[in-house]
């Protein structure tokens, strides 16, 4: 009974952290209405791949010893700041042009999926927060009393919860009406997301926590 009660509250934890908005969730949201379902999906494959990979390496130990190491933390939280600053200088870019009716009619250039598949990975990996969350994660898991089947079903878990976040911000925002919302919206959703990725990145390059 003890170990459903720690698992609930895991998944409802991670859940609400999954689902919040934030940095990740937007772009998802941005690139489902401008790009379609299925340069969303690959940008959303990639923010879960990289939350597996932190609960991978949480799973093997690696991230409680990274986390002991403030100057790796540092390091983690500058080079992901300085992306999410890249990605906002792109947004605020693009809020700035003026885009006519020819360049929405003719938005069906091929997407480069792997392009939008590695900046997800990219922008989970960079947040040092995510090192965190599974450090104290694997605490619960990772006991020595808890069940050998804790740890799969932690991990196989939040790898769900991660699949129907991520993906249903994909596939909700890719609706033709989210399309046609987006075309009389471009540049304030630009501008949004420029604000979102600037105030992040400007939080990890200067926070000292």
């Amino acid at each position: 009974m003890a170990l459903s009660h720690e698992l609930i509250l895991i998944y409802t934890t991670y859940f609400v952290a999954t689902a919040s908005p934030g940095p990740s969730n937007m772009a998802i949201m941005g690139t489902a209405m401008k790009k379609g379902r299925g340069a969303a999906l690959a940008l959303a494959a990639g923010v879960i791949g990289g939350s597996m990979l932190w609960a991978l390496l949480a799973a093997c130990g690696v991230l409680t010893v990274l986390a002991t190491f403030a100057q790796l933390l540092i390091v983690l939280k500058i080079g992901g700041g300085l992306y999410l600053l890249w990605l906002a200088f792109k947004a605020g870019k693009s809020a700035l042009r003026r885009t006519d009716a020819a360049e929405f009619a003719s938005s069906t250039e091929s997407v480069a999926f792997g392009k939008l598949f590695r900046q997800g990975i990219l922008m989970h990996i960079g947040n040092p927060k995510a090192i965190l969350t599974w450090v104290a994660i694997m605490s619960v898991a990772l006991k020595p009393d808890a069940a050998a089947s804790t740890l799969p079903m932690i991990i196989s878990g939040c790898a769900a919860i991660c699949v129907v976040v991520f993906c249903g911000y994909a596939v909700l925002f890719s609706t033709a009406m989210m399309a046609a919302f987006y075309r009389r919206i471009r540049r304030a959703l630009d501008a949004l997301l420029a604000c979102c990725f600037a105030m992040a990145g400007l939080k990890l390059v200067f926070s000292r926590s």
